[in-house]
């Protein structure tokens, strides 16, 4: 089941602060004190905004720091409003209804190496999973972080640190293209038992998954903080038929097949709501599907599709549902 409609518990902000340019940090703590549901490296929780939207934010923290949710924001102009009005609205001292944590991003414990790559404010749940590396002394790891400037870089000082410097490597590109950071000899050799982890905009993700090719499948791991339901200038309406049931819904722009189908009371399965880890994966039986996922080969895009991002190129979508 999906975090979106398990029970909310009560989180009080005890501290807000800037962490960046356009960026802010939220601790968030148990009203009355004590001990929260416990996380692993990668988890998200929903946050009710004030706006009363239902928001994802990863955690950002030390999963053995139990008495604190920390959790990093970008203020996005361009999104539906939801970290707008977390940033603008939310302060020190207020309630904010929370889920539990989920994971749909999570460290592999038997992995032989850590490759991070996060762009921008996708560096939320890696800083978590490094935060977390301490369990795993002998894990070699690297993180590439790739953001505009050094103003806009949340965590700066902390990821510069001696400690850490041999680990990590920042490129600003400063909004110039000719600038952007060449991945590729950090993806060509994949060493054995190595896991890749990328969490950013969308545009490097892709970047990533092209680069990847020859990675084995399973060992490429993409986190999206994309708010779901975004809609694009091309997006139109749809029908999806459900072939066990025989009924059929319209999906409208702005809102996903996820949305609708479990609104209307269908029992669908479903986790990160980004497309990316794969819990929502359903058989195409009919249409032609306009994939916007992070998860299925070229070969399995005639015959499946995740419902939580991903709309049609044709006027009708036929589900195995």
């Amino acid at each position: 089941m999906s975090a979106g409609a398990a029970p909310m518990m009560p989180l009080r902000i005890a501290r807000a602060f800037t962490a960046a340019d356009g960026i802010r940090s939220f601790e968030l703590v148990a009203p009355a004190g004590g001990l929260l549901p416990p996380f692993t490296a990668g988890s998200h929780i929903k946050v009710r905004v004030p706006n009363g939207e239902l928001r994802k934010y990863s955690l950002c923290n030390d999963p053995g720091e139990r008495h604190r949710y920390l959790i990093t924001v970008k203020r996005e102009l361009a999104g539906r409003g939801g970290s707008v009005s977390l940033v603008d609205g939310a302060r020190e001292g207020d309630i904010v209804p929370g889920s539990a944590p989920d994971n749909a991003f999570p460290l592999v414990a038997t992995a032989s190496r850590h490759l991070f790559i996060a762009g921008g404010i996708g560096i939320t749940p890696i800083r978590s999973m490094i935060c977390s590396l301490g369990e795993q002394p002998n894990t070699p790891w690297t993180l590439y972080y790739l953001t505009r400037s050094p103003e806009a870089t949340a965590f700066l000082e902390e990821l510069s640190s001696p400690e850490l410097r041999r680990n990590v490597f920042i490129h600003h590109d400063y909004g110039d293209p000719a600038r952007s950071f060449d991945l590729w000899p950090a993806l060509e050799h994949p060493q054995p038992g190595a896991h890749l982890y990328c969490c950013g905009p969308r545009e490097l993700m892709e970047a990533v998954r092209d680069m990847c090719g020859h990675w084995p499948h399973s060992n490429v791991h993409f986190e999206s903080f994309t708010e779901r339901g975004s809609a694009r200038l091309d997006d139109r309406p749809f029908l999806v038929r459900l072939a066990r049931s025989g009924r059929a819904f319209e999906i409208p722009v702005g809102k996903t097949i996820l949305e609708i189908l479990r609104n209307s009371g269908c029992s669908v399965t479903s986790s990160c709501e980004s497309g990316t880890c794969g819990t929502c994966r359903t058989v195409l039986l009919a249409g032609a599907a306009d994939h916007r996922d992070m998860v299925l080969l070229p070969e399995e895009m005639s015959g499946q599709i995740m419902i939580c991002v991903s709309r049609a190129r044709s006027g009708e979508l036929v589900l195995d549902l």
